[in-house]
C-alpha cells in the first residue's frame, strides 16, 4: 500500500489498494498547502506540489467547495479515473474526502504546467514551434483514447477538473498568450475574438507568437482553425476527436471553413487553466472528412504539403 494512502474496498469486498489518501498526510506533503507549493489555479480549484512520506511527489488538487457532489457518486468516479492508464495522460493516484472538501491526488510532473512556462516570456522560448505542435497533438491522442478506449470518462474528467475540453487551448498554444488579456488593448483582449477576426481578414499567422524564431506556417494555421472550429456556436458544427487526430496527423484534407464562434455570452467559461491530465503520442480518412464537414457551406481544401504564404495571401 502506498504510504499515507488508506486502503478501500469494493461492495463486493475486493480490495482498490490506495484509493484514500489521509488528509493529515496531504497537509504535511505540501506544507499545509503553503502557497509557497502552489502550482496553479483554475476554475475548478488550486493544486499544490506534495512530498509523501515515501519521497515521491505528488500534485495535490483541492476541488472547490461549491460542488455539491455525494461522496459516493465522487469516490465512484475516482475509481473508474484510477482505470485510466495513458502516456499523454497525467496518472491519477487517488483521493481524499476528509472534511469539507475533496481532493485529488495525481503524479507530479516535473515541468509543472505548460501555462506556466507559455506565459513567462523568459522560459517560453524553450517552447519553440516543434514542441508546441508536438504538445497539441498529444493532447489530441489522449483525448482520443479517452474518447475510443475509455468512453464515458470524458465527462467525468471534465466534472471533477481534471481535464479541460477540446477548445480554446490551441489558440493558446499558437499564440503564447491567454484567453483574456488587457493589457494587449481592446482590439486583441479577447483571444478568441481576435483570432477570429484575424481569420476573417485573411491574416490568420498574425496570432502566431512573435517570440517564435520559426514556425511551420501550414501547421500553424490548421491549429487555428481547428481551434475556431472546436469553438463553434453550435455543438454539430464542431468536429469529433478521431476528425481532429486526422486532421492532424495526414498529408491532405479537407478542413471546414469556420463561422462565427461562441463568444458571445462566454464569461468565464475559458478562464480555467491548461489540463493537467495532458502529459507531453479505424475507420477510413474520407469518412471522416465528410463527418468534418458535414453541415458546411464551404469547405476548404488544404494540404499540409503545398500550403505557402502566397496562397493564404497571408504574412507574420
Amino acid at each position: 500500500m502506498r504510504s499515507g494512502a488508506k486502503e478501500d474496498k469494493d461492495d463486493d469486498g475486493g480490495g482498490l489498494g490506495s484509493l484514500f489518501f489521509e488528509l493529515r498526510t496531504l497537509q504535511i506533503a505540501t506544507n499545509f498547502f503553503s502557497e509557497l507549493n502552489m502550482l496553479g489555479h483554475g476554475g475548478f480549484g488550486p493544486v499544490y506540489k506534495g512530498l509523501m512520506p515515501d519521497g515521491q511527489e505528488v500534485a495535490v488538487k483541492k476541488l472547490s467547495l461549491e460542488s455539491r457532489q455525494g461522496l459516493r457518486e465522487f469516490t465512484n468516479e475516482v475509481k473508474l479515473l484510477l482505470k485510466v492508464q495513458h502516456k499523454n495522460l497525467v496518472m491519477l493516484l487517488g483521493c481524499c474526502v476528509e472534511g469539507p472538501e475533496k481532493m485529488l491526488v495525481y503524479e507530479y510532473l516535473q515541468n509543472k504546467s505548460l501555462d506556466y512556462i507559455l506565459f513567462d516570456k523568459r522560459k517560453s522560448a524553450s517552447l519553440d514551434w516543434a514542441h508546441r505542435f508536438q504538445i497539441i497533438t498529444g493532447v489530441v491522442r489522449g483525448l482520443l483514447y479517452l474518447h475510443e478506449e475509455a468512453p464515458g470518462m470524458t465527462h467525468i474528467l471534465i466534472h471533477l477538473g481534471s481535464l479541460v475540453p477540446m477548445d480554446i487551448w490551441p489558440l493558446k498554444i499558437v499564440s503564447g498568450r491567454k484567453n483574456f488579456d488587457r493589457l494587449l488593448g481592446s482590439e486583441k483582449t479577447d483571444l478568441l475574438s481576435y483570432a477570429w477576426e484575424l481569420f476573417q481578414a485573411r491574416k490568420t499567422l498574425e496570432l502566431v507568437d512573435a517570440s517564435l524564431v520559426e514556425c511551420n506556417p501550414d501547421e500553424a494555421a490548421m491549429c487555428i482553425q481547428l481551434g475556431l472550429l472546436c469553438c463553434q456556436a453550435s455543438f454539430s458544427e464542431r468536429p469529433d476527436m478521431n476528425t481532429i487526430y486526422l486532421m492532424l496527423s495526414s498529408g491532405s484534407f479537407i478542413l471546414p471553413k469556420p463561422g462565427l464562434p461562441a463568444i458571445q455570452g462566454r464569461g468565464g467559461h475559458w478562464t480555467t487553466t491548461t489540463s493537467a491530465m495532458t502529459n507531453t503520442n479505424g475507420s477510413s480518412i474520407q469518412t471522416e472528412i465528410a463527418k468534418a464537414s458535414a453541415g458546411s457551406s464551404f469547405v476548404e481544401d488544404y494540404s499540409r504539403n503545398s500550403i505557402s504564404y502566397s496562397s493564404m495571401d497571408e504574412g507574420r
